[in-house]
């Protein structure tokens, strides 16, 4: 088992996670049971996979989490795109969430190919 918190990839999830919990607080009451709902579900699944993962007793299963992470950035990053285009995020606000995701795509990669090599 491995501390969760000692992952920088994990760090940043969560400081995403309050990012888009403060930027879906804007959007529109009547989205608040659908898009905002799922933005949010898919933003707090990538931390929680990799907390999930470092709970597991193999790093096999420590991966097939991160690969679940890396897929919930994949979903969020559309969410972005698409809030954005609906007008729920501003324009710059969705940058700045874009290029987070961006790196914890990069950071989950990179974490799984290097636990990968030592299977």
């Amino acid at each position: 088992m491995v501390d969760y918190r000692n992952y920088i990839v994990w760090q940043k999830s969560h400081r995403l996670v309050i990012d888009i919990y403060k930027t879906t607080a804007s959007f529109p009451k009547s989205e608040q049971f659908n898009f905002t709902s799922q933005i949010n579900r898919a933003a707090l699944s990538i931390p929680i996979n990799i907390v999930e993962g470092c709970g597991r007793e193999t790093q096999k299963e420590l991966v097939r989490f991160l690969y679940i992470s890396s897929g919930s950035a994949h979903e969020l990053e559309y969410l972005i795109q698409a809030a954005t285009e609906l007008n729920f995020i501003d324009s710059n606000e969705s940058l700045k969430l874009l290029s987070e995701v961006a790196e914890i795509k990069k950071m989950l990669y990179a974490l799984i190919q290097t636990i990968k090599k030592q299977l």
